[in-house]
């Protein structure tokens, strides 16, 4: 899938931009403040969930604008097929309410994983290994998403349903017990399905990781594990949790909170070559690891969905050293799809391997070249 038109309407610092990109490495180069990660963040948005940045609706629009924004983009889908037109953004009069539409018709958030998978690293996840759970959980649940686009609908059944039981936990001595068990029921049902899918997912990735040859970039071993740190070896089904969420109704009503499922559940890593958790390497090792997990998993969903995911990476050559960056960008070009890329400096992209669409972005707006 190539992102082949994006079009920018009050969006951030972009007030009326226009581009067109070909299959390949897309570099986007720029002064700091010029927009760049902007462009990324409208991109990321085309696919369910918040964004990369996990903005607010209203904080993307563009000072000054009357209070709404657009991003369209036209998507190639292959020589054969005909292309995709994916809209998103907010109304004036509903700043607060998402709207999307694809080829015009009004649509699902959640639709949208359908027709596109994209992931991204930004240089807030660097330190995602030595973050909270929360946010590993959310990067493992991207990863899943792109493999599995019914993800985002379970896991947001789940979310409300955990709200709901949260609620009546809060006076369980006269909480409603029918609502009670139905509510653990949802959660069942759907943690059940979300745990299955990131086992899938991260056996899969392990697969891939594993045939992966030697490259410049740390290899990672991925393990789920539980709120503990014990490895989750086998998903849990339905009734399983069903009765983990009856049993723990006490304990989760003393604690305010959920204290057990899927929702608690962590992502672990270990550097393959010297054992070492990946919390304990060196920020360049994270990265790398990071990296090769990204790439990994792209060439993951190609072989089992069929279609690459766009690929969003930004200021990540700046910090790669000219090996590793040469390594980076042969990799890209050569699984093929299409890659953005940022970068303060139009030199960090000089020796890209084509075909390559290059941009210089200043004050909002575009310039080819």
């Amino acid at each position: 899938m190539t992102l082949a038109r994006l079009s920018l309407t009050d969006f951030r610092n972009h007030a009326a931009a226009e581009m067109a990109a070909g299959p390949g490495l897309v570099a986007l180069y720029g002064d700091n403040g010029a927009g760049k990660t902007n462009i990324l963040e409208a991109i990321s948005l085309l696919a369910p969930g918040r964004g990369l940045r996990r903005a607010a609706l209203a904080d993307m629009v563009r000072d000054g604008a009357a209070g709404g924004f657009a991003v369209f983009a036209e998507v190639a889908a292959g020589e054969d097929l005909a292309p995709v037109a994916l809209g998103t953004g907010i109304e004036p009069a509903h700043p607060g309410r998402r709207i999307v539409r694809i080829n015009g018709a009004p649509a699902a958030a959640t639709a949208l994983g359908d027709w596109l998978a994209i992931l991204w690293l930004t240089p807030a996840m660097d330190r995602l290994f030595v973050e909270t759970a929360g946010n590993r959980r959310r990067f493992l649940d991207r990863l899943v998403l792109a493999l599995d686009p019914r993800h985002a609908q379970h896991g947001n059944r789940y979310e409300a349903a955990l709200r709901a039981r949260g609620k009546l936990l809060s006076d369980l001595a006269n909480a409603d017990a029918q609502w009670l068990t139905s509510l653990e029921a949802q959660l069942a049902e759907h943690g059940a399905a979300m745990d299955a899918a990131r086992q899938r997912t991260l056996a899969a990735l392990s697969a891939e990781l594993a045939g992966q040859p030697d490259t410049p970039f740390a290899r990672p071993l991925l393990t789920l594990v539980d709120a503990d740190g014990a490895p989750r070896a086998t998903p849990d089904d339905a009734e399983a949790l069903r009765k983990l969420f009856a049993e723990r109704r006490r304990i989760d009503a003393a604690a305010g909170r959920a204290t057990a499922g899927p929702h608690r559940d962590d992502l672990a890593a270990v550097h393959a070559a010297t054992g070492r958790g990946a919390a304990r390497c060196s920020t360049g090792e994270q990265k790398a690891m990071l990296l090769s997990l990204v790439l990994a998993h792209s060439d993951c969903v190609a072989r089992l969905r069929g279609q690459r995911p766009v690929l969003l990476l930004d200021e990540v050559a700046a910090h790669l050293d000219p090996v590793r960056r040469a390594a980076l960008y042969e990799r890209l070009a050569g699984q093929g799809g299409q890659a953005w890329l940022t970068g303060t400096e139009a030199a960090l992209f000089g020796d890209m391997p084509g075909p390559v669409t290059r941009f210089r972005i200043a004050g909002g707006r575009f310039a080819a070249g």
